[in-house]
């Protein structure tokens, strides 16, 4: 019987599995919402990277807020389990979103870093995904500070320190 939550040891051949699966469930949205837009399927860090852009003169705003893609990358997720019968990481983004909003995080680390250099003991940033606060505990980690999650459900949030 397969473990649901194995993703650790995903094949390229699994992930590539998972983005085509993927892939089809978004092209179906696109076809319903009478959007345009090529999909790209790649595999890293041992999840599957479903990439939408806009196609020639298509505008895919209106799926590329934030909270969209979430919802979208959610429902495809379970779109992908459904057919695999693992449980999925994969990454959805389209039109740039997920590129936009690391920006926005990275921006967000800056401002944290600034006030524990202007001698905050700690900085906490505002509730988020799994996948935005592991970014920023990269983003953290990479200025040479520590960070750690904390809080519950919705409201669990990244605070950075200056570590150890």
């Amino acid at each position: 019987m397969t473990n649901v939550h194995q993703d650790e040891d995903r094949s390229i051949a699994q992930l590539e599995e998972e983005g085509d699966i993927a892939a089809d469930y978004i092209e179906e949205v696109l076809d319903i919402c009478d959007l345009d837009g090529d999909i790209d399927i790649d595999a890293r860090n041992g999840r599957a990277y479903v990439s939408v852009n806009a196609g020639e003169g298509a505008n895919l705003n209106v799926l590329s807020k934030p909270e969209t893609v979430s919802a979208l990358q959610e429902l495809t997720r379970l779109a992908v389990q459904t057919k695999t019968g693992v449980f999925s990481r994969l990454i959805l983004d389209i039109g740039g979103s997920r590129d936009a909003r690391r920006n926005e995080l990275a921006t967000l680390v800056s401002r944290a870093i600034e006030r524990i250099d202007g001698g905050a003991a700690e900085a906490a940033l505002p509730a988020m995904s799994s996948y935005e606060r592991k970014l920023v505990h990269d983003l953290v980690s990479e200025r040479g500070f520590h960070s750690e999650s904390r809080g519950e459900g919705s409201e669990r949030h990244a605070v950075i320190t200056r570590g150890a």
